[in-house]
């Protein structure tokens, strides 16, 4: 009997995925993709998302030369590419490589500017899903400080 608990344990147990298994799951690419590992993957439940933000990315080209900001909206796009890769490890092979749609973004919040050299942390929680449409919450997160915050609901597609 206790062999069994263990084995349930083992296979309840986090996953990691690192950049290659990533793109594998996901259609995202340079200069787009805002991840670069998923940490503490549970199917149908959670996922953290790991960003090393940068002063290399385009945007701060431009967002903004004298004082570099990672745009907010860049921000949700990682929450939502952490969610994605939850999505797609949980339903399995079949699923990789299909595209996922923003349907609603909700109380969108920006705490403090995200700028190089800062670690983000995307902690994203399955609320809720429903045939092809998942609802998510994220929080992305500079060591314990709480950067951003977002509830936002997704579909998958077939290409």
């Amino acid at each position: 009997m206790e062999s069994k608990t263990a084995a349930a344990k083992a296979e309840a147990a986090p996953v990691t995925l690192d950049i290659a298994r990533i793109t594998q799951m996901i259609p995202h690419r340079y200069p787009f993709l805002m991840i670069d590992r998923v940490v503490d993957v549970i199917p149908y439940t959670s996922a953290t998302g790991i960003k090393n933000v940068s002063i290399n990315e385009p945007h701060f080209q431009g967002h903004f030369p004298q004082r570099p900001v990672m745009p907010g909206v860049l921000i949700v796009e990682a929450m939502a590419q952490t969610a994605g890769v939850l999505v797609v490890h949980s339903l399995g092979p079949e699923a990789e490589g299909k595209l996922v749609y923003f349907m609603t973004i909700d109380n969108a919040r920006f705490r403090r500017p995200v700028v190089p050299g800062d670690q983000l942390h995307i902690h994203v929680v399955k609320e809720r899903n429903r045939a092809n449409v998942w609802k998510f919450k994220g929080e992305a997160k500079v060591g314990d400080a709480l950067v951003a915050e977002a509830t936002y609901s997704a579909m998958i597609l077939d290409n």
